[in-house]
């Protein structure tokens, strides 16, 4: 659904146990967002995207699965840290929460080989604003992918990890879902599905 055209009367609404509470019934990926829910308490938002730059990262071999995009910003260290690829799942597949949970013990996203990622945040912004700088930052690795890269050093990277337990944001409340903006390689607008806790 074009999210210009979103209906929050028809947003699924779903308990933490998955049971349908209103709405249109949930995505099959609905568990997605429940398996980092349960792991992630001080998340309040979780977005998962199919967007262009992420998902063929989630393609590419890696030699490292624990953290596929390399320190090259400050800010993809402050808001997303890092990303491990998590093996690939056919869509739907419940084996995929429970990878998805393993690894939101430690991490704010994952990346799904073959698929997208999945980020948390403490409000819906903060959840987004981590996947426009995960998506960037796919699209910076892409770009220098064949060029020598002055990365963060492990100091610096060090010097901007924030607290994983930092006090909980203001939540705003209303806010269901927006659109991501910024430029996707292929310009077209990522697909996306977006959640709230309150």
């Amino acid at each position: 659904i074009a999210l210009g055209r979103l209906d929050p009367g028809r947003i699924a609404k779903v308990a933490p146990d998955g049971s349908p509470l209103g709405g249109d019934p949930p995505s099959k990926e609905a568990f997605l967002h429940l398996a980092m829910y349960a792991r992630r308490p001080q998340a309040h938002a979780i977005v998962h995207l199919h967007c262009t730059c992420a998902v063929a990262v989630s393609c590419l071999a890696h030699a490292d699965p624990r953290n596929v995009l390399p320190p090259l910003t400050a800010y993809h260290v402050m808001r997303v840290g890092t990303l491990p690829l998590l093996p690939y799942y056919r869509p739907g597949d419940r084996a995929l929460a429970e990878a998805v949970g393993r690894a939101a013990a430690t991490h704010r996203a994952v990346l799904l080989a073959n698929h997208g990622p999945v980020v948390s945040g403490k409000t819906l912004d903060d959840a987004v604003d981590s996947a426009e700088e995960l998506e960037q930052t796919a699209k910076l690795a892409l770009l220098l992918a064949e060029r020598a890269t002055v990365p963060l050093s492990p100091v610096q990277v060090a010097d901007l990890r924030e607290p994983e337990h930092a006090p909980e944001g203001d939540l705003r409340l209303g806010v269901v879902a927006r659109d991501l903006e910024g430029d996707v390689m292929d310009h077209q607008r990522p697909r996306f599905s977006a959640s709230i806790f309150f």
